[in-house]
């Protein structure tokens, strides 16, 4: 089976207008790709990260997807009591009270071994419609909106979704590009930062205080903020256990900010972060901990591309 990247959306600071464009519901979960072939079922991350063993349930709505071999893209999500998708909710699967994993399915990309990359959306979405026309949890066809862009922001913002991801149906699939054909607009200010330090414990708490991150800018590792609330104890625990062993005793910020009391790491970690603004100095304003993202790369979290 020939893995592929997924195509990835273009941030855009406002929502585009046109009769061309579609505006479907951003999730906030685990982007991957599913494949088919002679029957046999394989799940991956945009990063090509093998996913099929921790999502047994979706691999098995996967296989009884129609006949044939096919590839779809998608996320796997976990939905809260109002259905809408949380990455924090994902992140604490299996649980006790833990949300179930779904995937929303928003692109066919083969199908009985042929590729439809080439043809619009339009008719690669006719197709997945067809080929997921009953509703067969925990696959489910991503959300749609109206077609008037403001007016989807507006249901999305009401309804607590991320974001919106306009898309233009007449394009192909892109396989590894960030496409100006697909634009996503956020509602949540949410995003992912680099770990390259963490504070000691105070009061009750074990294990670290704060996380302190960063975000690239060119070469060097900004230092945006740290991060002390959001979690849970058990989140705590796995933290400092993979922390411990990425530390050392250079600060991978630049410039290092002035902390006595910081604990360095190699900045090998991604965390998602919820946050209310960017202060005027360029730093996290009420910043809370989401999760690790193992499906993303240190490298493109970036200065530059950050979400404001």
């Amino acid at each position: 089976m020939n893995l592929i990247r997924p195509m990835l959306a273009t941030l855009s600071p406002t929502v585009v207008e046109g009769s061309e464009w579609v505006f479907e519901e951003k999730y906030d979960g685990i982007r991957a790709v599913a494949g088919r072939e002679r029957g046999r079922v394989r799940i991956w991350s945009r990063t090509l990260q093998d996913l099929t063993g921790g999502f047994p349930h979706v691999v098995a709505a996967v296989e009884a997807l129609g006949n044939g071999d096919l590839l779809v893209d998608g996320e796997l999500v976990a939905l809260d009591p109002k259905g809408v998708s949380r990455f924090q909710l994902l992140q604490r699967r299996g649980t006790a009270g833990g949300s179930p994993t779904r995937y929303a399915v928003f692109d066919l990309l083969e199908q009985d071994g042929r590729s439809l990359m080439a043809r619009p959306l339009t008719e690669r979405r006719a197709a997945l419609e067809t080929l997921i026309s009953r509703r067969t949890p925990p696959v489910f066809i991503s959300r749609r909106l109206v077609r008037d862009g403001k007016a989807a922001y507006r249901e999305a913002k009401r309804l607590g979704w991320e974001g919106i991801i306009a898309k233009d149906e007449r394009s192909p699939y892109q396989p590894g590009v960030r496409s100006p054909f697909w634009r996503k607009v956020k509602v949540r200010k949410e995003s992912e930062f680099v770990i390259g330090g963490y504070t000691l414990p105070k009061g009750g708490r074990q294990h670290l205080g704060a996380l302190l991150v960063g975000l690239y800018d060119g070469p060097k590792l900004r230092y945006v903020g740290k991060v002390g609330t959001g979690f849970t104890q058990d989140t705590l625990a796995v933290l400092a256990s993979k922390l411990e062993k990425l530390r050392t005793d250079k600060s991978p910020f630049d410039p290092p900010p002035p902390m006595r009391d910081a604990t360095w790491v190699r900045p090998r970690l991604v965390a998602q972060l919820v946050y209310a603004e960017w202060t005027a100095d360029g730093k996290l304003r009420q910043p809370a901990f989401l999760g690790l993202r193992t499906d993303k790369d240190p490298s493109e979290c970036t200065w530059r591309d950050r979400e404001r």
